[in-house]
C-alpha cells in the first residue's frame, strides 16, 4: 500500500514533526524576511528589499508612484497588493519593471479618496519570501494652505464689530502699517495682532483673485524669502512634501508634482530640470569615482543620493559645484566593492540615478606599497559639462534680459528707479512682475531692495551684500527700480601652460562701461593685452611666465569679478618629435630600433617607458637613456615578440603627459595549420585544405610552396607555388594511390617552415556509409514528407545525390520513390505515391563517384493519413507501492474522442523532487503499458510525479499527482521478529554484553537504548542497520547490571522490548560455621555471610549434611537467603558434619566447613596408640614477592612490566589501567608464568599513560599492586604528575 502525503503534512519537512519558518528581520528597517530552510544552499539566499517603496501623498487626479528594489538569488518574484481591495483595474494599477535601475514599479492613475490605502510589496522565491508595507494619502486640493488652520481657530475668535465692517478692511489694506493702530481703535478693534495676520490672508487673497483674472501664477511675498533661490543661504528648511525622507531608498520624488501650495510657491525648484543627467560608472578598486550633472536653472545645493541613504560632505564623499550653480558634482573617494550600487540626484520632484560598478584591482599594488589613485568619471559622458553650462548660463541670461527690457518697456522708463534691483530679481520674479504689472514684486531676499525701502547700503562692490532698507514711505505698487550695470557673466579660473597664452573675459550688461584690471590689488601694466569688443571685456597674456600667476580681478562701474590664473610649467613633448613618435616603426627581426623623444618642463621630470602597459627596464635587450632635455630607448635585436604599443610618460609636480607609438617587427611565418581537410578524392584528383600560418610575421601571405611525394618513394616532387589561399586542387593523381604533400608558406620576409600532411588516397571504388534512418516530418493522406542525416563517411567523394526506397508493413517488397536518373540533392523528400491509411517504412543509400552505398536502417512506421490530434490526459494516476529506492505507478489510459482527442501510443513519467523545478523523464522513449516503476529514488526524498501520453499528433497535458510522494515504504507499526530472544542474561565479570534485536518497522525506526529506563553511557557501543539493533559493552562490570530496553519508534507507532543482564563473578565462601542445639534432636546451622551477598542481590545458601553412618553428601536445605538453619532428625550417638556454599547465577563457591556434631558409639577394642602425623596446609592467600615498578617509556617504543606473586589456590590475575580491565583488550599482552605476571605494551603512545593496577584473588583473599606509566616525547599532562605524586604518598 502506498501513502502520498498533502504539503501541509509534517512529513513534508522530515520525520516527526515539520521545522517552522524562520523569521527574521531584515537590514532594511521595515521589511520582514520569511526563511523557509534552516541551512541555506551555497550562493542562494531569500528575497530582501535593497530599496524599499516609499509613503506617498499626492493630490486627487494625480499620478503616484511607488517603486523597489529588490535582491535574491534565485531572481525573486515581485507582487503588490493592497489591504482594502485589490488592483485588478489594469488601467488604473499599472506595474512596470525598469530592467536599467532594476526597479520594480507601481503606477496608479488619476488618484482618488478611494485609494488612500496601505499597500503591500511582496518578493519571493522558492527559498523565502519578503514583505514590506507603504501608504498612499490622497489629498483635496487646496489654493490658499491657511484655510485648514482658520477652520480650527474659527470657533475660538471672539470677532469685534469692526473685523465684519468691509470699510475697515479697505482702509487697512490701502494704510501705511504706521497707521494700522490708529485705524483699529477707530473701528473698535482690540486684537492688534489677530488683525495683522487676518489682514497679511486678505492680501494674498486679493492677489490671487487677480492673477486669476489676468491668467498668472499667484506669487507669495513672505514665500518669496523663504523658497526663493538667491535666499536658500538663510532658509534651513524647504517644506517641500515627499520631497526628502528618511528611510528612503532610490525612490525620492515619486509624486510627479511637488505640491509647494502650502508655501504659496508654484515654482523654482518644480521647474529645475536635467541638461546633463549622471552616468554610469565603471571604476577600479581604490579609485575616486565622479558624478556630474548640470541643471536648467542655478540652484547652491542640490540631495545627493546612494543605496538609499543621503549623503554628506565629508571624508568618503565630497558634494561641489560651480560658481554658476549649474554643475553640481559628487566625488567617490577610494572606492570598494561594498560602494557599488546605484546613486542619485534629486532636485524638487525630478531625479536621475546611475550605477556605480566597482570591479577588483586589475594591478595591484605590490607588498604594502600604496597605489596613485585617479578619478574615474562616466565612460558614456562624453559632452563637455563646462561648455554645456555656460551654454546654458547664457541661454538664462538671455531669457532674463528680455523679459527685464519687457518690463522696462511696460512701465516706463520714468518708474523705473533703481535697475540693479531689478536685474538682480530671479528669473520667476521677473516674469512675475511682467505678468501682474509690478504689484507683486516685493521681494526681501539677498540682492534686492523693494520699493518701499528707502535706505540701502550699497557700499560694497559686491551685488551680494545688500542689506535691508528700512520702510519710511507708503507701498507704491508701479514702482520699479534700475540695478545699473552689471556683469552678465563673470572671470572664471585659468590654467595656463608657460610660454602660451591665457585669457580671461568677462561681459558687461551695458556696452559703454568702461572697467580696470588689476592683479594681486595692484593695476596691470601695458605687458598684458586688454580689449573690449562692446560689453566684452578680455585680458590676454601673450607669453606666460610663472609670475604672471595670481589672482585678477575687473571693476567696472562700482561692480567686481575676480579669477586666479595659475601658470604652470607641466611636460611638454618637441611637436616635431611627437608626430614622428606616433607614426608606427617597423623593423626586421634582428635589427635594432630606437625611439627618441625631446621635452621641456619644470625640473625633476620622472620618465618611464612603457611595452603594452608593463614598465621597462635596463637589461641585455632594453637601454633606457635619460637626460635632462631628451630621452631615448633602445631595443637590440628585436624579435616577432617585440611586436606591439610603447608609451613614454612623462611627470613633474605640474603635471604629466604621454605619448604612444607602435612597433612592428617583421619576420617569415610560422608554418601553415593542419591538419589538411580532404574535400574531395576521387579517381583523377585529390582537393584539400589548410589553414594559414598562425602568424603571417606582419607580411600578408603571398603564395605557398607544394611540394608531392608518393607514398612508398623517396623523392619529393615539385608542385611549384600556388596563390595565396590555402585551398589546393591536384589533378595528376593515379587512381587508389596515396600521397603526402608538403606546403610553405611565402611572404615578402621569408619562406615559413614546412607543415606536411598526412596520406591521402586517390579515388578508388569507396562507396558512401549509410545514411542515418529517416525520420518523418509530417505524414498526410497523400503525402508523406521525410527528412535524413547525410552518412558519416562520404567514401572520399562528393556525395552526388540519394535513393530512397519505401515498402508497406508486412510486405518484403522494397519499392524506389524516385527514378535512378533522377537523384534526390537535398536531404529531403516529399513521398506523393502513397494509399491512405496504409502504414510504411523508409529506407534511404547515398552515392558518390563510387556507386550507392549500404542502405541505412529503415524509419518508424509511418500511416498515411491527416495528422492525428493529440491524445487527452490519462486518468486515475496513483502510486500503488513504495519503497526507499523506487515507487510504482499505475494509470488509465485517455479516452479517444475523434476530431478532439485521439489514442494514445505511448507515455512519458516525469519526476521532480520538491526542491527544484525542473521536471526529468524516467525513460527516453515511450512506453506502452499503463504502469511503470520509477527507480533510483533517494531515500526519504519528497517527489512529484505526472504523466504524459504521446502519439503522432503530440503531446497531452500532464497528469499530476495532487499531493508529492515520499520516498519510503508503506508505514508499518515496530514489531520485533527474533521470538527467541532471552529476557534474563548472565555474563562474567569482564566478558562482552552483547544483546541483538530484530525488528520490522517502516519508515526507518528512531531506535534508543535505555538502562533502568535512562539512556545507555557512552562507554556501550551501539549499532544500528535497516532491520536490526546491536548493544555492546567490550568489557564488562558489575555496575552494568541491569534492565535493559530497547524503543523502536515511527510515525506509525512504537514497541519496547527489555532485557534483564546480570553481570556476576562465581561467589566467594561463606564465613566461619557454627552449630547449635535449642532442641533435642535437631540442629541449627549459624554461618557468616559471603563477601558478595552485598553487591549480589540473588546469591543465596545451600547446607549439605554428612552422617557418619552413610558416606555421601546430602542436600538439607536449598535457596537460602538468610545465614541460619535447623537441621532436624538428628540421631543421637552420630557424628554429623555440614558444609554451607554460597551459589548465584554463575555457580557455587567452595564449602565453608563446620565442626563435627555428636559422638559414635563405638565398642572398646584393643588399640595401640601410634602418634598420628598432621598433614601440612600448604594454602595461602595471594601476596606479591616482587611489586610493579614505575615506568618512563620513550614515544613509539615497547613497555614491559612484570610483577611475582604467590598465593594457594593459584589466585585468577587481572590487569587494570585506570580501573579499566585490560585482559580483553588485544592491544596488551599479558601472561602468567608459575607466578610471575607480565605485561607488553608494543608501541606506547599518549593514550597509553595513566596508572595500572594488577589484582591477584583466590579464595582466601585479594592482593593488588599498582604503579604509573609515563610517556617521554610529548609533554606530560598535569593530570599523570598528579596521579604519580598522589601513588607516591600512597606507597
Amino acid at each position: 500500500m502506498s501513502r502520498v502525503y498533502p504539503a501541509s503534512h509534517p512529513m513534508a519537512a522530515g520525520i516527526g514533526s515539520s521545522p517552522p519558518a524562520i523569521r527574521r528581520r531584515s537590514k532594511t528597517s521595515g521589511v520582514m524576511i520569511t526563511q523557509y530552510l534552516v541551512n541555506m544552499p551555497e550562493g542562494k539566499s531569500t528575497p530582501d528589499f535593497q530599496c524599499k517603496p516609499i509613503p506617498v501623498t499626492t493630490e486627487k487626479g494625480k499620478l503616484a508612484v511607488f517603486r523597489a528594489v529588490v535582491t535574491g538569488d534565485p531572481t525573486p518574484d515581485v507582487s503588490w497588493r493592497r489591504a482594502k481591495g485589490n488592483l485588478s483595474d489594469k488601467e488604473k494599477f499599472q506595474t512596470k519593471y525598469d530592467e536599467s535601475t532594476g526597479e520594480h514599479i507601481l503606477e496608479i492613475h488619476k488618484v482618488s479618496a478611494a485609494e488612500t490605502d496601505t499597500y503591500k510589496c511582496l518578493a519571493a522565491n522558492e527559498y523565502g519570501k519578503a514583505i514590506c508595507t507603504t501608504t498612499l494619502t490622497v489629498t483635496e486640493a487646496s489654493t490658499n494652505p491657511a484655510d485648514f488652520r482658520k477652520l480650527l481657530k474659527k470657533s475660538k475668535i471672539d470677532k469685534a464689530d469692526g473685523e465684519t465692517d468691509e470699510r475697515f478692511w479697505d482702509a487697512m489694506l490701502k494704510a501705511d502699517r504706521e497707521d494700522y493702530e490708529r485705524i483699529c481703535s477707530e473701528f473698535g478693534v482690540k486684537d492688534l495682532h489677530l488683525i495683522l495676520k487676518k489682514l497679511d490672508e486678505k492680501k494674498k487673497e486679493r492677489a490671487q483673485n487677480k492673477s486669476k483674472q489676468d491668467g498668472v501664477i499667484p506669487y507669495d511675498e513672505n514665500g518669496a524669502e523663504k523658497h526663493d533661490l538667491k535666499s536658500v543661504g538663510r532658509t534651513k528648511n524647504v517644506p517641500i512634501n515627499g520631497l526628502m525622507q528618511k528611510d528612503t531608498g532610490l525612490c525620492k520624488g515619486d509624486i510627479q508634482e511637488v505640491n509647494l501650495r502650502n508655501t504659496g510657491l508654484f515654482f523654482s525648484v518644480s521647474k529645475v530640470d536635467f541638461v546633463i543627467k549622471i552616468q554610469e560608472i565603471k571604476a577600479e578598486e581604490r579609485e575616486d569615482a565622479l558624478f556630474e550633472c548640470v541643471l536648467t536653472h542655478p540652484l547652491p545645493k542640490i540631495t545627493w543620493m546612494g543605496k538609499g541613504n543621503i549623503l554628506e560632505d565629508g571624508e568618503k564623499y565630497s558634494l561641489t559645484m560651480s560658481e554658476h550653480k549649474l554643475i553640481h558634482r559628487l566625488l567617490i573617494k577610494d572606492c570598494q566593492p561594498l560602494d557599488k550600487g546605484i546613486y542619485s540626484a534629486v532636485v524638487g520632484n525630478t531625479s536621475c540615478n546611475a550605477w556605480l560598478v566597482v570591479e577588483a584591482d586589475s594591478d595591484p599594488a605590490p607588498g604594502d606599497a600604496k597605489k596613485t589613485r585617479k578619478t574615474t568619471v562616466a565612460r558614456g559622458a562624453q559632452t563637455d559639462v563646462e561648455k554645456v553650462a555656460k551654454e546654458q548660463q547664457i541661454k538664462i541670461q538671455g531669457e532674463m534680459e528680455k523679459i527685464v527690457a519687457a518690463v522696462k518697456a511696460k512701465h516706463g522708463a520714468g518708474h523705473i528707479t533703481d535697475e540693479l534691483i531689478l536685474e538682480e530679481m530671479t528669473l520667476e520674479e521677473l516674469t512675475l512682475m511682467l505678468a501682474t504689472g509690478g504689484k507683486h514684486s516685493k521681494v526681501t531676499g539677498p540682492g534686492t531692495c523693494p520699493k518701499d525701502y528707502i535706505k540701502c547700503d550699497d557700499s560694497g562692490t559686491d551685488s551680494s551684500t545688500h542689506t535691508k532698507r528700512k520702510r519710511h514711505a507708503p507701498l507704491i505698487e508701479d514702482l520699479v527700480v534700475d540695478p545699473g550695470v552689471h556683469f552678465i557673466c563673470g572671470l572664471t579660473d585659468v590654467n595656463a601652460i608657460i610660454n602660451e597664452t591665457a585669457e580671461l573675459t568677462c561681459k558687461l550688461s551695458s556696452e559703454d562701461c568702461e572697467g580696470a584690471w588689476f592683479r594681486d590689488g595692484k593695476q596691470v601694466n601695458d605687458n598684458f593685452s586688454i580689449t573690449k569688443d562692446g560689453p566684452i571685456h578680455k585680458l590676454v597674456i601673450i607669453k606666460c611666465e610663472e609670475e604672471h600667476s595670481g589672482k585678477y580681478r575687473f571693476e567696472a562701474d562700482g561692480r567686481k569679478t575676480e579669477a586666479m590664473i595659475n601658470v604652470k610649467d607641466p611636460p611638454r613633448f618637441d611637436l616635431e618629435d611627437l608626430s614622428a613618435f606616433c607614426e608606427p616603426m617597423t623593423v626586421k627581426a634582428g635589427h635594432n630600433a630606437i625611439f627618441k623623444l625631446h621635452f621641456l618642463g619644470h625640473k625633476p621630470i620622472k620618465i618611464q617607458w612603457y611595452r603594452e602597459g608593463e614598465e621597462l627596464q635596463d637589461d641585455n635587450n632594453i637601454r633606457i637613456e635619460k637626460s635632462a632635455s631628451h630621452s631615448r630607448l633602445l631595443l637590440s635585436r628585436c624579435q616577432r615578440k617585440d611586436t606591439g604599443e610603447f608609451k613614454i610618460k612623462l611627470k613633474n609636480e605640474h603635471g604629466f603627459t604621454e605619448a604612444v607609438s607602435q612597433l612592428i617587427v617583421l619576420d617569415k611565418p610560422t608554418p601553415p595549420q593542419g591538419p589538411a581537410e580532404v574535400i574531395e578524392s576521387s579517381a583523377t584528383c585529390i582537393e584539400f585544405r589548410w589553414r594559414p600560418p598562425k602568424d603571417d610575421g606582419g607580411s600578408p601571405v603571398i603564395n605557398y610552396l607544394m611540394e608531392r611525394q608518393q607514398v612508398g618513394r623517396n623523392t619529393w616532387k615539385k608542385i611549384g607555388e600556388i596563390p595565396g589561399v590555402p585551398n589546393f586542387r591536384d589533378t595528376e593523381v593515379d587512381r587508389g594511390r596515396k600521397y603526402c604533400y608538403r606546403i610553405r608558406a611565402v611572404t615578402a620576409e621569408g619562406i615559413s617552415e614546412v607543415m606536411e600532411t598526412d596520406d591521402m588516397q586517390a579515388g578508388t571504388l569507396a562507396f558512401p556509409a549509410p545514411p542515418a534512418p529517416p525520420k518523418v516530418v509530417s505524414a498526410f493522406d497523400d503525402c508523406i514528407n521525410l527528412s535524413w542525416a547525410p552518412p558519416s563517411n562520404t567514401g572520399g567523394s562528393r556525395i552526388l545525390g540519394y535513393i530512397l526506397e519505401k515498402r508497406k508493413k508486412g510486405s518484403n517488397l522494397w519499392t524506389v520513390v524516385n527514378a535512378n536518373d533522377e537523384l534526390i540533392k537535398e536531404k529531403k523528400y516529399a513521398v506523393k505515391d502513397v494509399v491512405a491509411g496504409i502504414e510504411y517504412e523508409f529506407r534511404v543509400t547515398a552515392i558518390n563517384l563510387s556507386g550507392a552505398g549500404e542502405f541505412s536502417n529503415p524509419s518508424e512506421f509511418v500511416f498515411a493519413r491527416d495528422p492525428k490530434k493529440p491524445p487527452g490526459k490519462v486518468t486515475g494516476l496513483k502510486v500503488t507501492e513504495t519503497s526507499y529506492t523506487h515507487l510504482v505507478l499505475t494509470w488509465t489510459k485517455p479516452e479517444d474522442k475523434p476530431g478532439i482527442q485521439d489514442e494514445a501510443r505511448g507515455y512519458f513519467v516525469e519526476i521532480r523532487q520538491a526542491d527544484c523545478i525542473e521536471w526529468s523523464r524516467c525513460n527516453s522513449t515511450p512506453i506502452i503499458m499503463t504502469s511503470f516503476s520509477v527507480k533510483g529514488l533517494k531515500s526519504m526524498d519528497m517527489y512529484w510525479v505526472r504523466v504524459i501520453a504521446i502519439n503522432d499528433g503530440g503531446e497531452s497535458e500532464p497528469e499530476e499527482l495532487p499531493n508529492y510522494v515520499l520516498a519510503m515504504p508503506s508505514p508499518v507499526r515496530p514489531k520485533f521478529t527474533n521470538t527467541k530472544m532471552k529476557s534474563f542474561l548472565v555474563v562474567r565479570a569482564g566478558n562482552s554484553v552483547r544483546i541483538t534485536v530484530n525488528f520490522e518497522a517502516s519508515p526507518r525506526p528512531i531506535i534508543m537504548w535505555l538502562k533502568d529506563n535512562v539512556p545507555v553511557t557512552k562507554r556501550v557501543t551501539i549499532s544500528n542497520s535497516d532491520g536490526s539493533s546491536q548493544l555492546l559493552i567490550p568489557s564488562s562490570e558489575r555496575y552494568d547490571s541491569g534492565i535493559y530496553s530497547i524503543l523502536v519508534k515511527n510515525l506509525a507507532g512504537q514497541e519496547t522490548l527489555s532485557t534483564e543482564v546480570r553481570v556476576t563473578d562465581d561467589p566467594k565462601p561463606p564465613g566461619p560455621v557454627e552449630l547449635e542445639e535449642n532442641v533435642p534432636g535437631t540442629v541449627t546451622v549459624i554461618w557468616e555471610p559471603s563477601p558478595d551477598e552485598k553487591r549480589d542481590d540473588r546469591l543465596h545458601y545451600t547446607v549439605s549434611k554428612l552422617d557418619s553412618t552413610k558416606r555421601t553428601w546430602v542436600t538439607v536445605a536449598d535457596r537460602l537467603f538468610n545465614n541460619k538453619c535447623t537441621v532436624c532428625n538428628i540421631m543421637h550417638g552420630r557424628e554429623y558434619h555440614f558444609r554451607v556454599y554460597a551459589k548465584n547465577d554463575m555457580g557455587i563457591s567452595a564449602p565453608s566447613e563446620s565442626p563435627t556434631w555428636g559422638t559414635e558409639k563405638k565398642k572398646e577394642k584393643f588399640a595401640v596408640s601410634i602418634p598420628t602425623i598432621k598433614d601440612c596446609d600448604l594454602r595461602c592467600a595471594p601476596s606479591f614477592i616482587v611489586p610493579l615498578k614505575l615506568h618512563t617509556a620513550p614515544k613509539g617504543y615497547e613497555c614491559y612490566m612484570s610483577c611475582a606473586v604467590k598465593g594457594n589456590p593459584k589466585p585468577r590475575i587481572t590487569w587494570y589501567r585506570n580501573h579499566i580491565s585490560l585482559n580483553t583488550n588485544v592491544n596488551y599482552y599479558t601472561s602468567n608464568t608459575c607466578g610471575v605476571c607480565t605485561m607488553l605494551i608494543l608501541r606506547v603512545g599518549p593514550k597509553d599513560m595513566g596508572e595500572y593496577t594488577v589484582i591477584a584473588e583466590n579464595s582466601l583473599g585479594r592482593a593488588e599492586c599498582a604503579t604509573i606509566l609515563s610517556v617521554r616525547g610529548d609533554k606530560e599532562t598535569q593530570d599523570v604528575i598528579t596521579l604519580r605524586d598522589r601513588w607516591g604518598e600512597k606507597r
